[in-house]
């Protein structure tokens, strides 16, 4: 099977939680994991935004949910989000025990009215 340019089975997450977010202290709603590099970043949801802004920055055009038990793909370019029987380098989402908003311990109080 001829994988489409941007998607590369073989490359592990980033971590089990927004890159950026960890980096400096922020938190998030949901994840998303980049296709071709496994960026995890957080969704348009999340007060950063930080997997939207990995596509702007790099280019890579599609991301996968990083959430227990979803398996869509959102393409950046189209716009087009679609299921696959596709599944990428293990994990395929963030451990089902880290809550989503988290990561534990950094999520406001009021974190819903927040969400963008």
């Amino acid at each position: 099977m001829t994988l489409p340019d941007g998607i590369d089975t073989s490359v592990p997450p980033s971590g089990t939680g927004c890159v950026e977010c960890e980096a400096d202290g922020g938190w998030w709603f949901h994840l998303r994991r980049c296709t071709q590099c496994g960026h995890v970043g957080c969704c348009d949801s999340s007060p950063a935004k930080h997997a939207t802004a990995h596509h702007q920055a790099t280019g890579h055009p599609f991301v996968r949910s990083f959430e227990p038990g979803e398996a869509w793909f959102w393409n950046f370019e189209t716009s087009e989000m679609y299921e696959s029987g596709l599944d990428l380098a293990p994990p395929l989402s963030h451990p089902a025990d880290q809550p989503a908003p988290g990561p534990a311990g950094r999520v406001p109080a009021n974190w819903a009215e927040t969400l963008g």
